[in-house]
């Protein structure tokens, strides 16, 4: 590879998965770390780790200059930033293409394409994707009279959000006046964009994604797609690949529309397509694209057999995709589980701390995928997030049992967890049978 070297902006389990990429692949690889991350997991495997600020965010993962300079500094040429933080900041791709350093992820300008919700559904559109009717609002008064014209309740949606941020639901005219303001302000001071569209609520949705790859040859595929309907005020808890319960027809729709909107936006590396399937009536409608490596890539790698992480790193590299279409294969079934630091019975309050003893058991078919180990602490500035559990089976009965095991025998001592969460969860009804949307899980447990 031309590239040789790979400066890691991010930390907890996504660090560490970048490191293990990289060593698969015989990359160096030096990891960027706050100072309470400096004795972290990921800090301690890679080759090198550097100092880049103090604990808050704002002062270290979220300065793209100082992570170029820092990636400068040790002789890096290239940056990998995982999820969250910088990795959808076209920020950070201008200024390594600048400095001669690759990123490992979509060009800057799909990147930004992607990013203006309001942009991205006009291309969606152009590409022959279905879109949930829904428009741009300047006031109240224009929000009012969408919202009076297809009834409610209605999104109010940041033009500059996603991953579920920038969301207000609004159930009746008092709701959408008082929410309108408050959409308005959050959208300026979290995206810098005040703009807002309004969307139809399609109640009983499920939550469906397709992982698509794309490199520098023309060449955009798929590598199936994953449910993410367990979710709680849009963060997700449990995903799962294949889609289960889904008409072959559909999922193969889907596959094609998010393939579709890729080549569109001329988008490069991995990213996901998201989309929303009406449980009602089986229709599917686009919701927005994420440009990044997700959180639950795991359950593609699982049924795929392909290391997404390395194929990032080859893609940036300038080299083609090392498999087509016809060679993406499905085997079985994966099911992942977020288990995070935060204490459930307390409105899901995040319970930051030093684990005394964080063991999880050894079992066939069970991937693991964390920073966190005896001793390790679990700070209180970044998300919350321990560990994935990831089971693999021979059909979806398998893999559920798989995960519920080690949920059974996990050991996670010195926090609060959402374990017991997240096994009520796999052994609901409603979920082994897959009468689940999303937002089945605060209608029905919590």
């Amino acid at each position: 590879m031309d590239i040789s070297r790979v400066f890691i902006a991010n930390r907890g389990e996504i660090a560490v998965r970048i490191v293990r990429a990289c060593r698969a692949l015989g990359l160096e690889c030096v990891v960027g770390a706050s100072e309470v991350d400096m004795d972290g997991l990921a800090a301690e495997l890679a080759d090198r780790a550097v100092c880049i600020g103090p604990a808050p965010a704002s002062d270290s993962y979220l300065r793209p200059e100082l992570v170029v300079q820092a990636a400068l500094g040790t002789g890096c040429d290239a940056i990998h930033a995982g999820y969250g933080f910088l990795a959808e900041n076209p920020r950070l791709p201008v200024l390594a293409r600048e400095h001669g350093i690759r990123f490992v992820g979509p060009p800057p300008e799909a990147m930004e394409l992607a990013g203006d919700k309001l942009r991205a559904r006009e291309v969606a559109l152009e590409a022959g994707l279905p879109l949930v009717p829904g428009g741009e609002v300047g006031t109240f008064m224009e929000a009012e009279a969408f919202a009076a014209e297809s009834g409610f309740p209605v999104l109010l949606k940041a033009a500059g959000g996603g991953g579920g941020r920038g969301i207000k639901l609004a159930h009746d005219p008092d709701e959408l006046q008082r929410l309108f303001g408050v959409a308005v302000a959050e959208a300026r001071s979290a995206f810098g964009d005040e703009r807002l569209y309004v969307e139809r609520y399609v109640a009983d949705a499920r939550h469906v994604e397709v992982q698509v790859a794309a490199d520098d040859h023309g060449t955009v595929l798929h590598l199936g797609e994953r449910d993410c309907s367990v979710q709680r005020r849009y963060q997700k808890l449990i995903e799962e690949a294949p889609a289960p319960f889904l008409p072959a027809q559909t999922r193969e729709a889907l596959t094609a529309a998010g393939v579709a909107f890729a080549r569109a936006i001329g988008y490069r590396n991995l990213g996901t397509v998201e989309f929303i399937v009406d449980a009602a009536t089986g229709g599917f409608f686009f919701l927005e694209m994420n440009c990044r490596i997700q959180v639950e890539h795991p359950v593609t790698e699982a049924v795929t057999g392909r290391d997404l992480v390395a194929e990032q790193l080859r893609i940036a590299d300038g080299q083609a995709l090392s498999f087509s279409q016809e060679e993406v294969t499905f085997d079985g079934h994966a099911v992942e589980c977020r288990l995070t630091a935060e204490d459930v019975s307390n409105g899901f309050m995040p319970s930051p701390g030093r684990l005394a003893r964080f063991a999880v058991p050894e079992l066939p078919g069970l991937r693991v995928d964390t920073h966190c180990r005896d001793g390790a602490l679990i700070p209180p500035h970044y998300d919350s997030l321990m560990a994935k559990l990831i089971g693999h089976g021979a059909d979806r009965d398998e893999a559920i049992e798989i995960v519920h095991e080690a949920l059974e025998r996990l050991e996670a001592d010195g926090v609060d967890t959402n374990r017991a969460l997240l096994a009520e969860v796999l052994g609901h009804p409603d979920f082994v049978h897959g009468r689940i949307t999303t937002h089945w899980l605060e209608e029905a447990i919590v």
